[in-house]
């Protein structure tokens, strides 16, 4: 009987494994773009997360004779050794003497003339899926800047860990660099279909399309959750913190800490007066991650936050506002921009129920559904 039983398993199983798809990253496909780079002057915007199996995609790119000529970097840096919001410098990737363009430091938008030493951009950069990473703002520069000085874009398309769509659509009078576009701060794109949306949209520019090309990843399926092989950014690294960032990020503009100068950033949240004194931690300076932690030195008493679905959670910051004492204190001015609306702060300090506040969101989300209906690649 048992062996029957196992001689049927093998049946049933046996083609499901010999079907089983290996997804592939764009930039894993090399046949489907480093022949669009022969014989041309080639920039590069990417980090740390940029490797193509277990090589770094600038050396991958010189191994097949691409002549790379400029290197641009985002938020964090190449290495994405840099906390967020610092400053980071011009530099040289020593390797080959090639100049890296920080995208962060003396401009955001790559000038004329550094427009003026390529001819096409390769664009490789893990996106988190949320309005406020700056990953998307950087494209969207990026994109202008081929556009002004008539470019070719190619984007490698990457997994989107935080593929759904939630939270207010961005009021525009509050476009900043955490910002920049009306949608939900959760889009529920990949960063090749934000692109076309950009493009799509006019968003870009009202009169001229950037002339781009999306690199598609192989066998990706949206409804499934793929781990990212490399930390995105040095305060996102793991699933859980990735999952946590879209509802916890927005604590960045209020009093609480999101865990920075822990070994658990954007998995524990609290401050120094909170009335639960069942978990503590305490920031400290962490070179290159968090420099400057909220509450450095200090005893903050919180709690664990694990999200395991689709949602961006308010309850969490309704309930972290219920509890601070000084609540005219409790937000900044960074909330609105974090949160790409002025209403959501004022609903809390109301009493308004999570249910209700997000009420506010259905129209504006619909509206936005049937922009995003249009760039969809995977099913």
């Amino acid at each position: 009987m048992k062996k029957k039983t196992i001689l049927l398993l093998l049946i049933v199983v046996a083609p499901l494994l010999l079907n089983a798809q290996t997804l592939r990253l764009a930039n894993e496909r090399m046949e489907e773009y480093v022949y669009l780079l022969q014989d041309k002057k080639v920039g590069v915007v990417c980090n740390q997360s940029s490797f193509v199996n277990n090589t770094f995609l600038v050396d991958t790119l010189l191994s097949c004779d691409v002549n790379i000529t400029e290197i641009f970097s985002p938020e964090h840096g190449l290495k994405g050794n840099q906390e967020a919001g610092k400053q980071i410098n011009n530099s040289i990737y020593d390797k080959d003497s090639i100049p890296i363009i920080s995208l962060y430091g003396n401009n955001r938008k790559p000038t004329i003339e550094q427009m003026n030493k390529v001819d096409v951009i390769v664009f490789d950069l893990q996106d988190v899926g949320c309005r406020f990473y700056t990953y998307i703002s950087t494209l969207e520069l990026v994109m202008k800047a081929c556009v002004e000085s008539d470019k070719e874009l190619i984007v490698l398309d990457r997994v989107n860990p935080n593929n759904f769509v939630d939270g207010p659509v961005l009021d525009t009078a509050l476009r900043s660099f955490v910002g920049m576009q009306p949608i939900p701060i959760c889009y529920g794109l990949t960063i090749g279909e934000y692109a076309l949306m950009l493009n799509g949209e006019n968003w870009i520019n009202e009169e001229n399309k950037c002339k781009l090309s999306v690199i598609e990843m192989e066998n990706y399926c949206r409804q499934e959750y793929n781990s990212l092989a490399q930390c995105p950014s040095p305060n996102l690294q793991n699933d859980t913190a990735i999952m946590n960032y879209p509802t916890l990020c927005l604590f960045e503009g209020t009093k609480v800490s999101v865990g920075r100068g822990t070994n658990e950033p954007f998995q524990v949240i609290g401050y120094p007066r909170y009335s639960d004194t069942t978990l503590s931690f305490s920031p400290v300076s962490i070179k290159g991650v968090s420099e400057e932690p909220p509450y450095k030195d200090s005893i903050c008493y919180g709690k664990k936050v694990v999200i395991e679905d689709n949602k961006i959670h308010l309850q969490y910051i309704i309930d972290m506002y219920n509890s601070y004492p000084e609540k005219e204190k409790f937000f900044s001015s960074f909330f609105d921009k974090l949160c790409g609306d002025s209403q959501l702060k004022e609903d809390i300090k109301a009493g308004k129920s999570e249910k209700d506040i997000r009420k506010q969101w259905e129209e504006k989300t619909k509206e936005y559904l049937k922009i995003r209906n249009k760039y969809i690649i995977y099913n």
